[in-house]
């Protein structure tokens, strides 16, 4: 059977990277399951390429975050923060391609 990411998160948030990148960050509840998570290669850059719609290339980073038990991605903005056709200067509500994750 499935889960969902929402039952082993305690947090899903993204924010800006500065101008031209996006950080995304899920934090576990447990370390049992931040492991799973790094175990099984849950989160790649073809998933998150696929979850936000863009290439592999603009993945420029997953890393694991052991102090907090945490995965922080980084993605390259589509669109550069505050220039004409932004819609989130903060990058702050561009996390939602994520709640959709199971395993």
């Amino acid at each position: 059977m499935k889960r969902s990411i929402l039952s082993v998160a305690r947090v899903i948030r993204s924010k800006n990277s500065g101008p031209f990148e996006l950080t995304l960050d899920i934090l576990f509840k447990r370390r049992r399951d931040f492991e799973l998570f790094r175990r099984r290669r849950i989160i790649t850059p073809r998933r998150i390429a696929a979850l936000y719609g863009v290439a592999e290339a603009d993945v420029l980073g997953i890393v694991y975050f052991e102090p907090c038990d945490a995965i922080k991605i980084t993605l390259r903005r589509w669109v550069p923060s505050g220039s004409p056709g932004d819609s989130d200067i903060y990058g702050a509500q561009q996390h939602a391609p994520l709640l959709g994750i199971t395993f």
